[in-house]
């Protein structure tokens, strides 16, 4: 990760899906952008559903839905519950059309730092991390930094473990 400056200031990825995992992610990326001066890509990728079906997985006819608006406006509702009305960092909201792992690799291709939240359902896979994130912090080309919740009754819900990988 270079050390940011007025010439270069740091460009931190973040993945938001609308999870609380990922409104902690994207909480924290805007709390190192203000403390760095740097700017926050916040990525959302979208897929057509799927169905299976007696040939593998086939998509799900869109009967008119248009899936990368609903994309769009679920990453906007998500950034303005998070930065509030008027946020002290330059925040590029990013909605692509594709598996999440592979849109925040390839948006991270040229980033300081990529920042993602971690899912745990149950106490088996809070110990894991979850297929996007492990994804993301096995192949990313910049430092990757996980944010997993805190478990329920453990901590405060505002406090939360970060990995940086």
């Amino acid at each position: 990760m270079s050390i940011p400056s007025a010439s270069h200031p740091q460009r931190i990825v973040v993945g938001v899906d609308g999870s609380d995992p990922s409104k902690e992610a994207l909480r924290w990326a805007l709390g190192l952008a203000s403390l760095t001066g740097g700017t926050v890509d916040a990525v959302t990728a979208w897929q057509y559903p799927a169905a299976a079906s007696g040939y593998g997985w086939v998509p799900v006819p869109a009967d008119d839905i248009d899936y990368a608006s609903l994309a769009e406006k679920s990453l906007a509702e998500t950034i303005s519950e998070v930065a509030g009305p008027d946020p002290d960092v330059v925040i590029n909201p990013v909605v692509i059309n594709g598996y999440p792992a592979a849109v925040l690799l390839h948006e991270a291709e040229s980033a300081d730092l990529l920042v993602v939240g971690s899912r745990g359902h149950s106490e088996f896979t809070d110990a894991l991390l979850g297929s996007v994130s492990q994804n993301c912090a096995h192949h990313a080309r910049c430092p990757v930094v996980i944010i997993r919740q805190a478990k329920s009754g453990s901590r405060s819900d505002s406090q939360r473990s970060t990995s940086v990988i």
